[in-house]
């Protein structure tokens, strides 16, 4: 038979309203910002999306035009935000390994997606790719054409979604002890296999939180993705475009049905970069 303490037996006894004038400022406060910030807006997008009946809500969530624009969305979000984990970890590798002239420069650049405005970005990037601009002229004959395409949408997803791979992956690279990549050099390990069997496992877990954070990014991006393409359905149409689409023509409870397939799909796929993320620190702690 077990026995309760009486500072327990006290605790159950007490009022749940006094026990929770007992919760930190800290936790009020949190909880009441997450509340205003998040959980509120959120659940008045389901009980807006909740006035179609559902029948009609599974005809506009599985449309034609949206799941053409769910493919080009998460798809090209994915490409991205993978590329970038390579790119990203490569940069942030040379930027603390490293010292170069205007090395600080292009440290700061790197966060310049940050501060741009994305439509300055998207046309920019528009500008550029054009099929007279500097780059795009040089892949034109080539017979490759980016700007007004599906290959836009992927530059303008990359350009935004790169600092945050390179400024999670960097921290991470400073604090690592070169101790033990010098330890593995004189066991007779090569630089590329100190590389993925010393370096790698630690990093991963924070390659993926960086991944993940640019995947989220790319997937909520408008103001570069509407300038760089054409918008064409089946071609290169975007969720969040279709979304102010919609808006446009006044159909609130239509957009928000794309919204919500929208943040599921992300919640599904982040759970999913989350739980790689767990896997790796518990492979890499045996």
């Amino acid at each position: 038979m077990t026995t309760v303490s009486p500072s327990v037996e006290v605790e159950r006894k007490t009022p749940f309203w006094k026990r929770l004038g007992r919760v930190p400022w800290t936790w009020r406060i949190t909880i009441a910002y997450l509340t205003v910030m998040l959980f509120i807006p959120i659940i008045a997008m389901f009980l807006k999306a909740s006035t179609e009946p559902p029948s009609r809500f599974w005809a506009i969530a599985t449309s034609d035009i949206a799941l053409a624009t769910y493919n080009v969305t998460f798809a090209t979000a994915i490409f991205a935000a993978l590329l970038n984990g390579v790119f990203g970890t490569l940069i942030a590798w040379v930027l603390v390994r490293y010292d170069f002239p205007f090395k600080r420069l292009i440290d700061a650049t790197v966060d310049l997606p940050f501060a741009l405005p994305t439509s300055v970005a998207g046309l920019t990037l528009a500008t550029v790719y054009s099929d007279n601009g500097w780059l795009g002229s040089l892949l034109a004959p080539l017979g490759i054409k980016v700007s007004f395409t599906r290959t836009g949408v992927a530059v303008a997803m990359i350009f935004i979604s790169l600092p945050f791979i390179v400024r999670t992956v960097q921290p991470v690279l400073q604090e690592m002890e070169r101790e033990i990549e010098e330890a593995a050099w004189c066991l007779g390990a090569s630089q590329w296999q100190t590389f993925w069997k010393v370096i790698l496992p630690p990093l991963f877990p924070t390659i993926l939180t960086g991944v993940a954070l640019g995947f989220s990014r790319a997937v909520g991006e408008y103001g570069s993705t509407v300038i760089i393409s054409s918008n064409t359905p089946y071609q290169d149409l975007i969720a969040p475009v279709l979304i102010f689409q919609r808006l446009e023509q006044y159909d609130y409870s239509g957009a928000t049905v794309i919204g919500i397939v929208l943040l599921s799909i992300s919640l599904v796929l982040l759970l999913a970069i989350n739980f790689l993320q767990g896997w790796a620190r518990r492979y890499d702690s045996r």
